[in-house]
């Protein structure tokens, strides 16, 4: 059974960010949506779609290195079956970034073509570069720009203001902040984004994130926390079960005979963060 948490997260830079992509739109002909292949509904921020006025949309499935393959090609036709065009990345190799140019060209040839008529060949395109916080944003732009030109960290909220960056191939983009929404009606969406770190830790009760995680993982990759943690996944037992006899066995036993839970906890989400439990999709449901 997971445990209730309640996670809210809109810090005053976020709504200094809205302003900016809002005044912004008009100047863009696409927005290019950079989501979590791990949690692909969950990464995607539902406030966009009234805040970019039905732009263009290319989708990039970033972190697809830490992501179930399997799955990452069902998002990857699910999206592209909705009208958007999809791109499967890892920023952090640089892999299927090289695709990001023709990707554009293909979802803006009308617009090419509506230049082209009017004597405006070689008019540059201006993409919006939008996502939530820490789904590798910055790391993307980069890699696409071939240098380094937007602040990357991993933690969330890094990229305060907007600028724009010419990428070449007749490519602008406009970086801008990572914004979460004011609340999450879905708290199993909440839940998702503080598993990828996109709410900071320090807002949250890292014990009972951790214990939530652990059943999730019990539920749909036990293979995973048998191999990593030498536990035997039971379904008669819960998160703290599980993350207790992580604990043990990792023999992180404190003064009374406890164990200490928050600091095992803190070390599942590293690890579940940083890939170290191998390939893993929160979301499965196409």
């Amino acid at each position: 059974m997971r445990e209730e948490m309640t996670i809210q997260w809109f810090p005053g830079h976020m709504t200094k960010a809205r302003r900016m992509m809002l005044e912004n739109i008009k100047l863009i002909d696409a927005v290019c949506e950079v989501i979590d292949a791990r949690i692909p509904i969950s990464s995607r921020n539902p406030d966009l779609d009234e805040m970019t006025a039905g732009k263009p949309r290319l989708i990039v499935l970033n972190r697809t290195d830490q992501a179930d393959s399997e799955l990452t090609k069902k998002w990857a036709t699910h999206f592209r079956e909705i009208g958007a065009e999809c791109l499967e990345t890892d920023s952090q190799s640089g892999k299927g970034v090289g695709a990001f140019p023709a990707a554009v060209r293909k979802l803006l040839s009308d617009k090419l073509e509506q230049y082209a008529q009017k004597g405006q060949k070689g008019r540059q395109l201006r993409l919006m570069v939008v996502g939530i916080p820490n789904v590798g944003k910055s790391s993307f732009i980069n890699r696409v720009a071939k240098r380094k030109v937007a602040q990357t960290s991993d933690r969330p909220g890094v990229t305060k203001g907007k600028q724009w960056i010419n990428i070449g191939n007749g490519i602008e983009l406009l970086d801008t902040p990572g914004v979460l929404w004011p609340k999450f009606e879905d708290q199993t969406v909440a839940e998702n984004l503080a598993f990828t770190g996109a709410i900071r830790d320090q807002i949250m009760d890292v014990e009972t994130l951790g214990a939530n995680l652990m059943l999730r993982l019990q539920e749909e990759y036990p293979q995973r926390i048998i191999e990593r943690y030498k536990i035997q996944p039971d379904a008669g037992l819960n998160g703290f079960d599980l993350l207790t006899l992580a604990a043990k066995r990792r023999g992180f036993l404190v003064s009374g005979g406890e164990y200490d839970l928050e600091r095992m906890a803190i070390i599942l989400l590293d690890e579940f963060r940083g890939g170290k439990l191998g390939r893993i999709t929160l979301e499965r449901e196409v």
